[in-house]
């Protein structure tokens, strides 16, 4: 981007919020052009990743000593919890695979482009990482980039942008709450809900609004109680509504048309304004195969270590 730009003596900001990096800069540039601070503004998110399983230091040293930071573990220990209290089955989370993996066929951007539909059995007899999350569920480590330019409304002369004009409707950034996945009680609230209840009372918009939404689900199973922490179902639900076609490109509510992270893959610091661009490109028309049928607003969620989450609410002009 430099090569491009140059040493100008224009701010360079970088941003480290983990998973959340790229949507949480997207959130300081949108309120640099809001503000009229500046009129325009350019987000990069870009991350090489390694192989294997991901490290992770953010959490308390005896959550660490006990193994806590590996994260399809981290991710087991909630699904356990959902399944015996909603009684999902495994067949519930393997068609979350199926769904993104469906979608991700159809995206030339997505890792697993072109690779052909999986099955619900193909996913159960994945094997094990960490019960009952399976290597299936995992999104895949890849390498990736993306870039958003925002612009202030009068400054746009031509083109795209101009013509197909996309609004912010709101930018939520929350952070850890105090009780929130505690071992000794149940939270009665959580970052993410208190972030997309944030971003309803800015927007003016609901749930019932959104034509097509992004949900952040590094493993699969996520992707159930994320839905349902933002209210788009009631909780024990979201594995019915799956089931029945309700989060397809052609269902009522057309989630991770993309192919999410376990249909994209998750390039750590370029996932959360993907999830934008994504949205951005449905909004315009502009996703051949894989478009949602008049849609004129939509939601994304990404979700990182600190822990913190940010929302964003973007709008046909």
């Amino acid at each position: 981007m430099l090569a491009e730009v140059g040493l100008t003596g224009i701010p360079i900001i970088n941003m480290e919020q983990a998973c959340s990096s790229s949507p949480a800069a997207f959130r300081m540039a949108y309120l640099m052009v809001a503000t009229e601070i500046y009129d325009l503004v350019a987000v990069l998110g870009f991350e090489k990743m390694g192989r294997g399983l991901l490290a992770s230091t953010a959490f308390k040293p005896w959550e660490l000593a006990l193994g806590f930071n590996v994260q399809p573990a981290n991710y087991a220990q909630g699904v356990v919890r959902y399944m015996e209290e909603y009684g999902a089955t495994e067949e519930d989370l393997a068609r979350v695979v199926v769904l993104e993996r469906k979608n991700a066929n159809l995206n030339p951007y997505a890792r697993w482009y072109q690779s052909g539909e999986v099955s619900v059995e193909e996913v159960i007899k994945s094997r094990v990482v960490a019960a009952p999350v399976r290597l299936m569920h995992a999104a895949a480590m890849v390498d990736g980039a993306v870039a958003i330019i925002l612009c202030s409304g009068d400054k746009l002369k031509s083109g795209l942008a101009r013509t197909k004009k996309i609004e912010v409707a709101a930018s939520v950034h929350t952070t850890g709450i105090y009780g929130e996945g505690s071992v000794k009680f149940k939270a009665t609230t959580n970052l993410v809900k208190e972030g997309v209840k944030q971003a309803w009372e800015i927007s003016g918009y609901g749930p019932e609004d959104m034509d097509v939404i992004q949900v952040y689900e590094a493993m699969a199973p996520a992707f159930l109680t994320d839905i349902e922490d933002m209210g788009f179902c009631q909780p024990g639900e979201s594995p019915r509504l799956l089931k029945e076609g309700y989060f397809d490109i052609d269902g009522k509510l057309p989630t991770n048309t993309d192919g999410g992270l376990v249909g994209c893959g998750h390039p750590l610091g370029a996932t959360g304004a993907r999830q934008i661009a994504e949205i951005i490109t449905q909004l315009r028309e502009a996703a051949g195969s894989r478009q949602v049928a008049g849609a004129k607003i939509g939601l994304c969620h990404s979700s990182g270590a600190g822990p913190n989450a940010v929302f964003t609410i973007l709008k046909r002009a």
